[in-house]
């Protein structure tokens, strides 16, 4: 049986359970967009997962470009499974408690995957900027145990920054109205519910934010500057074309994820709206996560043609076997 909204609201007052007012209301119109949030969301965990696929499958995959793009759909579907299957039972069934416990898992997993993302973003710039600058070095410079000490590395940072948050912000004491205006939890929305001064954790947190987000993006903005200097100083139009292409599909992964992401957490508070920030939260943990292997897939030949080589392969596999059905 669904319970209602104000049975919910009693049953939390009673425990220790936080509530989600959600980022959908039981309209039509909102049906609609809920129906059209959860296939983004479907497509952007089928996306991300057949990327690693191919990936894996295909042995010219084998390179750090490619692995690191691998790590960056895992964390891509790892962030979408940590928001939409709450959010969907959520809007489902009218159950919109979720316990310390979950509420902690949240509040963890987020900056893990957000920041983590941040620092590979960075490492994938500096990958690129080796290839096209110094491609006969490449090897050394972008050899595989350093390729496996930036991702240890974004992962390692990620989760240290997700860790503090949800320690910190879940040992402030708050108060019995235990409603969060967002469809999952964060730190920023679950302090303002605290009965305590939370101003010294908010600076320091909007501090690291901001380090998390323009230390990696000035590095990102620099090797893309370099790499645009030798792009255009190369004689080859092929060879300018395929750095266009390559380039080009990062510069807009990067965009998309880097202007929500400084949207939500260097504005100045008197500039943040509950509403802007639960849109611009399901863009940047939903919408950009299935664009990803979308961007990828399009702007690069060796993906599509390693697509093209699975297909191929599970068509004549799907052929063998009514062959020898109907033998």
């Amino acid at each position: 049986m669904k319970l209602t909204m104000v049975e919910t609201m009693e049953k939390s007052n009673t425990t220790s359970d936080f509530i989600l007012l959600g980022l959908f209301k039981h309209t039509g119109l909102h049906l609609f967009l809920f129906t059209v949030v959860l296939t983004i969301a479907i497509s952007s965990l089928v996306g991300n997962a057949l990327m690693i696929l191919l990936i894996q499958q295909d042995l010219r995959l084998h390179t750090p470009m490619y692995f690191l793009l691998s790590q960056l759909s895992l964390m891509d579907i790892m962030l979408v499974s940590t928001t939409v299957p709450k959010m969907a039972a959520d809007y489902l069934t009218g159950i919109k408690s979720i316990s310390t416990a979950g509420c902690g898992l949240q509040i963890f997993f987020l900056p893990t995957l957000g920041g983590g993302e941040c620092f590979l973003l960075a490492a994938m710039s500096y990958d690129r900027y080796v290839a096209v600058c110094h491609p006969l070095r490449y090897p050394m410079l972008m050899s595989w145990p350093l390729c496996l000490r930036m991702t240890v590395g974004s992962w390692f940072l990620g989760a240290a920054d997700g860790l503090i948050q949800a320690v910190v912000a879940l040992s402030f004491p708050f108060c019995n109205r235990r409603e969060i205006d967002h469809f999952f939890c964060e730190a920023p929305t679950l302090v303002r519910l605290a009965c305590a001064d939370t101003s010294v954790f908010e600076n320091v947190m909007y501090i690291c934010c901001v380090l998390m987000l323009l230390v990696p993006f000035c590095l990102i903005l620099t090797s893309y500057s370099l790499i645009l200097a030798a792009v255009l100083r190369m004689r080859s139009t092929e060879a300018r074309k395929k750095a266009f292409a390559t380039c080009s599909s990062h510069v807009a992964v990067v965009g998309l994820f880097y202007g929500a992401a400084i949207f939500i957490y260097m504005r100045p508070k008197s500039y943040r709206s509950a509403h802007h920030d639960k849109v611009v939260s399901a863009f940047y943990s939903i919408f950009t996560p299935m664009l990803n292997p979308v961007i990828y897939s399009l702007r690069n030949s060796e993906v599509k043609g390693s697509l093209k080589m699975w297909l191929g392969k599970c068509a004549n596999i799907k052929h063998h076997q009514t062959w020898s059905c109907s033998r």
